[in-house]
């Protein structure tokens, strides 16, 4: 029964690999200026799903441009595909694509097939049949992408009780469920996201010179800064005594460079001290490996506001 997105992309290119017989079938999605395998029935190129390849580098990125036909019996004879550097290094005969998109018409990704082998013109007849199917799978994508907020939302009400007893952010233990969720999300539809690191620089010095009364005030400042800038489907939570964390969902670099900066303000105007670090979740590392990188970040501003002051 195919109920859910991935279950249909396996069984879209299961058929299209029976029908048309090319040797790489997939479903990719396009994010930023990466090109990433989100599933791949494959049986001669070596490409397995995770993979990402640079955008302008591919022959989808010309089709949807308009520089070529969805289907290329021969790439060789159509010249902005086989100019395409990923044509080259693949070794690409054939090419089927149609262009998978989000309810409000932007491209999400692509529906592709490849061959080493150029094909006869005939397989040009079955535009209609690859781009219905495409049409199909899309419907499923867009019913799950559409769902996501209320999925998340249900998420955030089952680790309500995992809240830190001062500030009321996610303690570690709800950290770590949101985030593996999460990282299930992007692993199966290439999402982006955002991830900052967060270390109070005054903590121990306020709670020894001013008492424990000051250190828990300076704690729940930071905690409503920082939720004053995030989404609702975003995640804040408090990691240990000073350290804080965040997740911002489906983020590309500029959102999250934007985000950084109302960080660094919200938490300058509520009189706030901290270094931060941030990375972005992308195709080749999960969310706890970027979130190690942010850490990472972190510490390396802390140590250059040290020998700063």
């Amino acid at each position: 029964m195919i109920n859910d997105f991935a279950t249909a992309a396996q069984a879209t290119m299961s058929y299209l690999r029976h029908r048309l017989g090319f040797k790489l079938w997939m479903v990719t999605r396009t994010e930023g200026d990466d090109w990433i395998v989100l599933f791949a029935d494959d049986a001669g190129y070596g490409i397995k799903a995770g993979q990402a390849f640079r955008w302008t580098d591919t022959i989808c990125s010309r089709m949807v441009l308009g520089h070529g036909p969805n289907i290329a019996p021969a790439t060789a004879d159509v010249a902005a595909y086989a100019e395409a550097p990923l044509a080259r290094q693949l070794g690409i005969g054939a090419y089927v694509g149609v262009p998978l998109h989000r309810t409000d018409g932007s491209l999400f990704g692509t529906l592709v097939g490849l061959d080493p082998q150029a094909r006869d013109k005939e397989i040009r007849e079955e535009l209609d049949t690859v781009t219905l199917l495409a049409d199909l799978l899309g419907a499923v994508l867009n019913a799950e992408l559409n769902a996501g907020d209320a999925v998340r939302q249900a998420e955030r009400i089952g680790a309500d009780a995992t809240r830190d007893g001062l500030t009321g952010l996610y303690n570690r233990r709800g950290w770590d469920m949101l985030l593996q969720r999460e990282e299930e999300r992007c692993s199966r539809y290439g999402h982006s996201a955002c991830v900052v690191s967060i270390d109070l620089d005054d903590l121990k010095f306020i709670n020894d010179a001013q008492g424990s009364a000051s250190g828990d005030a300076l704690l729940m400042r930071t905690a409503r800064a920082l939720e004053g800038v995030t989404r609702g489907s975003d995640v804040v939570a408090r990691l240990g005594d000073d350290e804080f964390g965040m997740l911002m969902v489906e983020c590309d670099y500029f959102d999250a460079q934007a985000m950084l900066l109302r960080v660094q303000e919200a938490l300058a105007a509520a009189d706030v001290r901290a270094s931060l670090g941030m990375a972005m979740r992308k195709a080749g590392y999960d969310l706890e490996e970027a979130f190690a990188m942010a850490d990472a970040e972190m510490y390396r501003a802390k140590r250059s506001r040290k020998v700063l002051n």
